[in-house]
């Protein structure tokens, strides 16, 4: 680890060291790219100096910057498909830095034939080890289950992902289980994304402007995550006029309004907009009339989702956003159990640009909570809780093409657990959580190579440990069709599921934070720490096969060099009056390792109407608890994706979209019989041949047996007629599951029954934008 450390901190001081070389006699340009018409800003838009190589892409916010430029003057050109090629004269002097905004129009005629060359150039800029961005385009291009495209569905396919299925269903990634997944909203924290019945997650594909998935490898300015990072951006809403969309489907409803509430009267002026969503699901309503096939007491799903923003705009591009949501889901699976959950939360993020600076300056400041409670036929309810705050600031500082950021982060958050173990034990924990975090990141960018090491420190002040956390990407440019890339890095967390692992199926999804409980000794060593810790790899290629078709390879291992699980034999209090008796017997959690490691291969070809996007995964995952060697239940040896969409019509006005989907099985541990089980709850007094007891169950081996193979055709076709300048009237259909391929949600141990997934629904939605 030291060894690490000193290697980051040498290549830190040699890279600042080359820069204050450098003498000032250059100047800079810098500002945001909007869309003229909605004042929205314009991402990953290519903006260069023609006639020259300086050229940049604009950010998540629009943001860009051009330094170290000679003095002169340039055209400054912007161009990305669908908006008319901008220009404009600047004239650069020596150490002096350019302030300029720049506004796109729409393009009368269709450019989808023009080469995306921002994407190509962030492809060679830009390491990009395990990380997909997407746009709503991206995600209306699977099929649009239920009449509305959703971030949940397109998850679904992106490669190392692991589905565990329509219900219930939440998302394993390269190994990690779904506690490891960060997932942030506008800079907030979202426990839990994704709704009971697994083909909706909690976010309005309208609302959404960009979200970056790391699937692994990502750089030190995410912490508190072994796994997955998903990071989302909103839209600021329409600073130039008052719009919306409302639709209804067989499945929900949806109403989305946006506007200004000080309108952007000129371009370079301030503006404040708003927008607002809300989403409501009644599929437990109407199922019973529509989907009896699937049911006949209807689907137990029901979910109601509220998102609000309100940002204000500044001359200069510098912003403040206020936003709030409220999540609301219910699943009631009849004589198994009812689950509700609740989850809510608001802040505020800013960017800053600074008069005459470089230095780009964001931060954001929440609060959210999540609770659930699962009530079951013959057990005591479960309960969970976590709420908090979390507060970060960030600075990124643009150095010709090299980029130095960083920024510190405090999380403080609050866990309360309560259930009760077969046995009748009951476990229960209630924890005050505070973390700080500080990273530096600097990453630099050649013609031939990228280099982006990056560091994180992270503290765990209610542990009282630190971890230091060194991370490195690397990416060579062989040539313009050929990359290589590389990732590594160091990761740790505190929050902790409280779901088991003898679950085919998790219905029940809530957190702790590290427990004070754990074996003194794990393997034969003693267990010094209390966090789960994580080592990651990743190397990979990227290969332009055609003009228009794109081949990515990434090969990983993860270590997972100490998790905490639920105790799955813990037969005695812990009292101290079980002292005697060994650890995994005694304590309420353990100590585990593992390993995941696959491959991941995508081909992905777009062109004109066509979009089509093939998707393999290969993955080995194991755990070992002291006693077992084991997969856990979401270990999927074989995942393969197939989406493609194609538009028809001379006016580009019919979509079609199709997704095939196929998982081998996931392992689930056998019946191995049945026998009375008696409490003992009088104790010495209890008569054994006169008290009735419950069924229990004698489970065989953990996760030896496989369920049957998992694969489904989903189809969606949608019609769009113009009716106004701004306003169109959509007719969309779909159809889940269309040969009615019997998928296995979970079998009923005591009844012998197999319950399946879902079967073949057709669905039949309209909306209206104006």
């Amino acid at each position: 680890m030291q060894k690490h450390l000193r290697l980051i901190i040498i290549f830190f001081y040699v890279s600042f060291s080359l820069h204050a070389q450098t003498p000032l006699t250059t100047g800079s340009v810098h500002g945001f790219v909007y869309e003229k018409e909605s004042g929205e800003p314009a991402v990953f838009t290519t903006i260069y100096l023609k006639g020259t190589k300086f050229g940049t892409s604009s950010d998540v916010n629009g943001f860009y910057t051009i330094s170290r430029i000679p003095p002169g003057t340039y055209l400054l050109s912007v161009t990305t498909v669908g908006y008319d090629t901008l220009q404009s004269e600047i004239t650069i002097k020596a150490d002096q830095v350019i302030s300029k905004q720049l506004y796109l129009n729409k393009s009368i005629i269709n450019l989808k034939t023009i080469e995306i060359s921002a994407e190509k150039d962030a492809q060679r800029s830009e390491v990009r080890t395990s990380v997909t961005k997407i746009t709503p385009k991206d995600i209306k291009s699977v099929p649009s289950i239920g009449g509305e495209p959703d971030l949940a569905q397109y998850l679904q396919v992106l490669p190392g992902v692991v589905f565990s299925g329509d219900q219930g269903g939440q998302l394993y990634i390269r190994g990690g289980t779904p506690v490891m997944n960060k997932v942030l909203l506008d800079g907030m924290i979202i426990y839990n994304p994704f709704h009971s019945i697994g083909l909706f997650s909690v976010f309005d594909t309208d609302v959404i402007r960009n979200a970056d998935v790391y699937t692994g490898g990502f750089s030190a300015k995410y912490g508190d995550r072994i796994g997955s990072v998903m990071d989302i951006t909103t839209r600021d809403g329409n600073k130039k006029r008052y719009s919306g969309k409302i639709s209804a489907s067989t499945f929900d409803a949806k109403v989305l309004l946006e506007g200004p509430i000080i309108k952007q009267k000129s371009e370079g002026k301030g503006s404040a907009s708003f927008v607002v969503s809300y989403k409501n699901s009644y599929l437990d309503q109407s199922s019973k009339t529509l989907y009896k096939n699937a049911s006949q007491d209807g689907l137990p799903y029901s979910f109601k989702d509220l998102y609000g923003k309100i940002s204000f705009n500044g001359q200069n591009g510098s912003k403040l956003n206020l936003f709030g949501f409220n999540f609301k889901d219910n699943a009631n699976y009849r004589n198994i159990a009812k689950i509700d959950w609740l989850s809510k939360g608001f802040g505020a993020n800013f960017i800053l640009v600074p008069g005459g600076s470089s230095t780009l300056i964001d931060g954001v400041f929440a609060f959210s909570q999540y609770s659930i409670e699962q009530k079951e036929a013959n057990d005591a309810p479960r309960t969970s809780d976590v709420n908090g705050f979390n507060m970060d600031m960030n600075f990124t500082n643009f150095i010709n093409r090299d980029e130095f950021k960083y920024g510190f982060e405090v999380e403080g958050f609050r866990t309360a657990y309560a259930a009760s173990t077969i046995t009748g034990l009951k476990n229960e924990q209630i924890e005050n959580t505070t973390e700080f975090g500080a990273f530096f990141k600097y990453r630099i960018t050649r013609d031939k190579i990228v280099i982006d090491p990056s560091l994180r420190l992270q503290y765990y002040a209610s542990l009282a440990e630190f971890s230091p956390e060194p991370r490195l990407g690397i990416k060579w440019n062989v040539n313009d069709k050929l990359r290589f890339k590389f990732g590594a890095g160091l990761y740790s967390q505190n929050l902790i599921a409280t779901s088991s692992d003898r679950d085919v199926v998790n219905l029940f999804y809530g957190f702790i934070s590290g427990p004070d409980d754990l074996p003194k000794e794990f393997n034969g060593k003693s267990v010094t720490s209390k966090l789960q810790k994580a080592r990651d790899i990743v190397i990979g290629t990227e290969i332009d096969l055609l003009p228009h078709l794109d081949l990515n390879v990434e090969a990983y291992y993860k270590k997972f060099t100490q998790l905490t699980n639920i105790n799955r034999d813990k037969i005695y209090p812990d009292n101290g009056e079980y002292d005697n008796q060994p650890d995994y017997l005694v304590k309420s959690y353990i100590v585990e390792t593992g390993d995941a490691k696959g491959a991941d291969f995508v081909l992905k070809y777009e062109l004109k109407r066509i979009y089509f996007w093939a998707v393999y995964s290969l993955g080995y995952v194991n755990r070992y608890d002291g006693i077992r060697t084991y997969t856990p239940h979401f270990d999927r040896r074989h995942n393969i994706n197939l989406v493609g969409s194609y538009t028809l019509g001379k006016k580009l006005d019919w979509v079609i979209n199709a997704r095939w989907n196929y998982g081998s099985g996931f392992p689930f541990t056998k019946t191995a019989g049945f026998y009375e089980y008696l409490n003992f709850a009088n104790g010495l007094y209890t008569n054994v041949t006169q008290d009735n007891g419950y069924l229990g169950i004698a489970y065989g081996d953990l996760n030896q047996g496989r369920l049957p193979d998992y694969h489904r055709l989903d189809i969606s076709l949608k019609k769009t007629f113009a009716i106004g300048k701004n306003s169109n009237f959509e007719i969309n259909g779909s159809i889940i599951n269309v040969y009615n391929r019997k998928n296995i949600f979970y079998f009923d141990r005591v009844r012998f029954k197999r319950i399946n997934q879902l079967p073949t629904i057709y669905s039949i939605g309209v909306n209206l934008t104006f």
